[in-house]
């Protein structure tokens, strides 16, 4: 593992993963934990692209069913994987979908519901999923009281949910543990054979923070850059293409419903209000998009779509307080002439060596969240078989790090001066390891201290992101502990938080203020879409009094 400050002399590789989403870090594993010398190299962080910014769910695609049987079944095979190497990183989802009295033959639409999800609860199994229940009016509002009256039943079925940020470094972390080389903030700008026989690649980038330099060779390469992707591949010389769809998500103010529920978009699109850790989720959209990947703007015309769908069976949901959004790119296969939310959600490895004549360039595109062990295997074979070697795969059987269930005992008391929730916060996304980050706070009881009520993120989290797993930024701390992601979007937190990374980092407190606002001001960007009127002029007057406390700091 190396800061963007301290990368090694050039070195040599047996194969070298671009991007450090899901899909990515899941082939660094796997390279790894199969022998190879491999390295990883991320533009920004681990899970700061299209994985950051999805539903946070390992599903088993219920929508794909009828059209796309196979990837529901994979993806059902691949989330009961993932709950058994990660079971401390997923909670259960439940759905209630119900069916507004005022659709054209709203009972038949309930029974037909009903029958879809008796054909889907077959796959249940597979990710020890709960069967479905069809359930009356009154049954329905029994158990989700702010729901529309005016329905005729609902259907139940669940799902998992997940930390896609913490997934993300878990797999790398792994591929570290194994033997691999991580690099992040470091964007790839070199791509090209080292010679003519197509024996190795040599592969260069620069620091997105400090302009350091970074190289090294390797005998091929994988690019894993989703919706970068075929920026990525041209770079040496190959070529693909991708349909690339937005989809964002509206962050409400804590969990304001008991079960996820489902509403159908006046364009027929499934959404859905989702209960998810401490706050609730609406999402999401599915439209093409051709725009700077790097700067995905969220539009009020996207918000409105969702509160407009949403309150057909959800009536208060405008009177809910929405505190941010998210917006990311999906890497969807290239079809022509289909409906966004009907393009295929396989996945493809692309060997250029075939296509384009560039031997030992893959590129990896498409497939699902859930998918994505199993879209790193495939990828991870397909380099075994370029270099002449074998090795079975064993990422569906080995705990990532913290998933093997040895750690504090269940009844055990938490250490003197931790809340039991703040403590229950530490267990779901460290797991078993939540040892290693307790105990600095043995000599040091302060490092106990929440820095933010809205996620209970302690110091001694703060300074392990750090120390152990490769934070440099507040935005990387964020994705580790979830910091300045609740109500306050890093107001009460940025600036303490920021002083501790300086401290770590050996930086001053002139360091620590600007990383401070610079936070800030993106989450206020990504804050922006959610508030107008007198709701925005209050929003911009709480901005502004807070980038003066941090001026006179």
């Amino acid at each position: 593992m190396h800061s963007p400050e301290s990368r090694p002399a050039r070195a040599r590789y047996d194969v070298i993963v671009i991007g450090g989403g899901a899909t990515g870090a899941g082939i660094f594993r796997d390279a790894a934990m199969r022998g190879l010398r491999c390295a990883l190299v991320e533009k920004d962080d681990f899970g700061a692209g299209t994985t950051g910014a999805s539903s946070g769910m390992i599903h088993g695609g219920a929508r794909y069913l009828a059209s796309q049987p196979k990837v529901t079944k994979l993806s059902c095979l691949e989330a009961g994987r993932v709950r058994r190497i990660a079971p401390h990183l997923l909670f259960r989802i439940p759905f209630v979908f119900p069916v507004p009295a005022a659709r054209r033959r709203a009972r038949m639409m309930l029974l037909g519901m009903d029958g879809f999800f008796e054909a889907y609860d077959r796959y249940q199994p597979l990710k020890a999923g709960m069967r479905h229940r069809r359930l009356s009016a009154a049954e329905t509002l029994a158990i989700e009281p702010g729901l529309s009256p005016d329905i005729v039943g609902a259907v139940t079925f669940d799902e998992w949910g997940i930390d896609s940020h913490r997934l993300c470094w878990l797999n790398a972390r792994a591929g570290i543990e194994a033997g691999g080389d991580c690099f992040t903030h470091t964007r790839i700008d070199r791509l090209e054979p080292a010679d003519r026989d197509g024996s190795a690649w040599e592969v260069g980038g620069g620091s997105t923070l400090d302009g350091g330099r970074w190289a090294a060779t390797a005998r091929c390469v994988v690019n894993a850059a989703g919706p970068w992707g075929p920026a990525v591949a041209a770079l040496g010389g190959g070529g693909y293409r991708l349909r690339p769809a937005k989809g964002i998500h509206l962050v409400l103010d804590r969990r304001i419903v008991n079960f996820s529920i489902a509403a159908t978009a006046p364009d027929g699109r499934t959404i859905f209000l989702e209960p998810w850790q401490n706050v609730t989720l609406l999402g999401t959209t599915d439209d093409d998009y051709y725009g700077d990947l790097d700067d995905i703007p969220v539009t009020q015309d996207e918000v409105q779509y969702l509160l407009q769908a949403m309150e057909t069976v959800y009536p208060r949901i405008r009177s809910c307080r929405l505190v941010t959004t998210w917006a990311g790119v999906r890497p969807t296969l290239f079809e022509y002439g289909r409906y966004e939310d009907d393009l295929s959600r396989t996945h493809k490895v692309f060997d250029h060596g075939v296509s384009d004549e560039r031997p030992g360039l893959f590129s990896v595109a498409g497939g699902k969240l859930a998918s994505y062990r199993a879209m790193a295997e495939d990828a991870t074979d397909a380099v075994l078989r370029f270099l002449g070697r074998t090795a079975p795969c064993r990422t569906a059987d080995v705990p990532l790090p913290g998933g093997d269930g040895v750690g504090r005992p269940a009844d055990a008391p938490p250490p003197p001066g931790l809340a039991p929730h703040t403590l229950r916060r530490l267990e779901y996304r460290h797991g078993s390891l939540v040892g290693e980050v307790l105990a600095p706070a043995a000599d040091r009881p302060s490092l106990l201290r929440p820095i933010c009520r809205c996620e209970p993120a302690i110091e001694a989290e703060v300074r392990h992101a750090v120390r152990r797993e490769m934070a440099v930024t507040l935005d990387d701390v964020m994705r580790r502990t979830r910091l300045g992601t609740g109500p306050c979007c890093g107001v009460r937190c940025a600036l303490p938080a920021a002083t501790i990374v300086a401290s770590e980092m050996g930086r001053d407190a002139a360091w620590a203020r600007e990383e401070a606002r610079r936070f800030l001001e993106g989450r206020y960007r990504a804050r922006r879409p959610v508030v107008d009127g007198d709701g925005y002029r209050m929003e911009a007057i709480v901005h502004r009094a807070a980038m003066d406390v941090l001026r006179t700091r």
